[in-house]
């Protein structure tokens, strides 16, 4: 069998005395982060498609998130992915052109209801070791083909190996696992979703439900070792370079390439005191998967998120870009409409030199009396080198969960995360089991 020593030493060995404080503190708002998405997520249409298929064909008692139904641990972890790729405002990692928390937290929620009994140290640790992985996994896989996939892809091998930890596989049986989730992971074409938005997103959710079900075939015997990708110098920094660390979080719920447009635009806006109605036309220079963002008028939350011109519209009017703003019944705001529609975008050189590690752009906003203004070059709001503070992540999750889950339900979802690492699951794993009171009809 291959060698995989670098990766089986970390999965089995770490011990969260072996995490230096400040991963210790990060994983608990990157878990914080995730789960204020999935609050957001779960009002989508996509999300509640999702669940109602892991409920009716993915049969099981585990508790889905946000819903109350039982399903299989491969059907919460699908479910879950799911609803929180269904608000595109999740951390990401820019190397690897994708998220691994995403499709990392319901799956490892989902195992850990299933054995009934985790610490929330453990819980915590489980979903650092699941970062680590994951990040590794995207670049080694990325290095194997020029076509550029989707997180589940990657994500699903981190998680058959956590999984594999959390259910006491084996080490022979932990190699089957991640073989099974390589082979099987869904290296979907992510750009074919760039040019036609759906509900495919990332993928997050099948890569989910892939992992968890490599690492429950490969308990029963299942054999489908070696996983390729573990055999590259992408895994010899295991715990001595922390890319939980180097996570980016996103100010707006839309995809990340739209991210440094919408601070170009909001920055002039600012600057210069601007009305939209004062707008003939907008045009934003990036590079060249920006611009392949390209629609413009909308028809459903999913094309308002893979969009650089809507949520730069959103912006212009309403100085922000909130999940009330790219929801399916707000989409139809007619100055939205007219500024998204006179967009134009354009690729530069020297933003196309700096992708995937930079997403850089900048703006030109010409007013109906002639004057044009142009912007700096900009870099997203909350990049791993300019982070959002530890208040700003805990204003977002207010921001996306209280319209969900009501003022009390989101402050004690947070206080059980904060308290995390000295108790048990148990009470957090209660609070995000339980659907939002104006999804209980939904769910009945």
């Amino acid at each position: 069998m291959a060698d995989t020593t670098d990766v089986m030493k970390f999965l089995n060995q770490t011990s969260w005395d072996d995490l230096p404080s400040k991963v210790r503190e990060h994983i608990k708002f990157c878990l914080l982060d995730l789960i204020g998405v999935a609050a957001g997520g779960a009002k989508t249409k996509l999300s509640n498609i999702a669940r109602d298929y892991a409920a009716m064909d993915m049969g099981g008692t585990v508790p889905m998130i946000f819903d109350g139904r039982g399903a299989s641990v491969a059907g919460v972890a699908m479910a879950g992915g799911m609803t929180i790729d269904a608000l595109d405002g999740h951390d990401g990692f820019n190397p690897a052109k994708g998220h691994a928390g995403c499709g990392l937290l319901p799956a490892l929620y989902g195992v850990a209801q299933d054995n009934k009994s985790i610490s929330g140290r453990e819980f915590l640790l489980n979903l650092t070791i699941g970062y680590e992985l994951a990040c590794r996994a995207a670049l080694a896989q990325h290095a194997t083909v020029a076509d550029y996939h989707t997180s589940g892809a990657w994500v699903a091998v981190a998680i058959a190996g956590v999984a594999s930890r959390m259910m006491g596989l084996s080490e022979t049986q932990t190699a089957h696992a991640m073989g099974i989730a390589e082979y099987h992971g869904p290296r979907s074409q992510m750009m074919r979703c760039i040019d036609h938005p759906t509900m495919l997103k990332d993928a997050s959710g099948w890569g989910a439900m892939c992992g968890v079900s490599a690492a429950r075939m490969a308990k029963a015997g299942f054999t489908g070792a070696p996983a390729l990708t573990l055999q590259t110098e992408h895994y010899k920094d295991l715990g001595k370079n922390w890319l939980v660390t180097q996570q980016y979080f996103k100010p707006y719920p839309v995809c990340r390439w739209a991210q440094a447009p919408i601070a170009a635009v909001l920055d002039l806006k600012v600057q210069h005191n601007i009305e939209s109605k004062d707008i003939s036309g907008v045009h934003i220079t990036s590079f060249h998967e920006a611009v392949r963002l390209g629609q413009k008028i909308v028809t459903n939350t999913e094309e308002a998120q893979y969009s650089t011109s809507f949520p730069c519209a959103v912006a212009l009017v309403h100085g922000d870009v909130s999940p009330e703003h790219i929801a399916d019944n707000a989409l139809k705001h007619p100055e939205i409409q007219r500024l998204s529609s006179v967009l134009t975008m354009g690729e530069d050189e020297k933003a196309n030199a700096v992708f995937p590690k930079s997403r850089l752009a900048r703006a030109d906003i010409t007013l109906k009396n002639g004057q044009v203004l142009a912007s700096a070059w900009f870099e997203p709001k909350w990049d791993p080198s300019a982070p959002p503070t530890q208040e700003e992540l805990t204003k977002k999750f207010h921001d996306y969960a209280t319209p969900v889950l009501g003022d009390t339900r989101t402050q004690e979802i947070f206080d059980a995360i904060m308290l995390l690492e000295n108790t048990d699951t148990q009470h957090l794993f209660d609070l995000l089991s339980i659907p939002p009171e104006e999804l209980k009809i939904h769910v009945s």
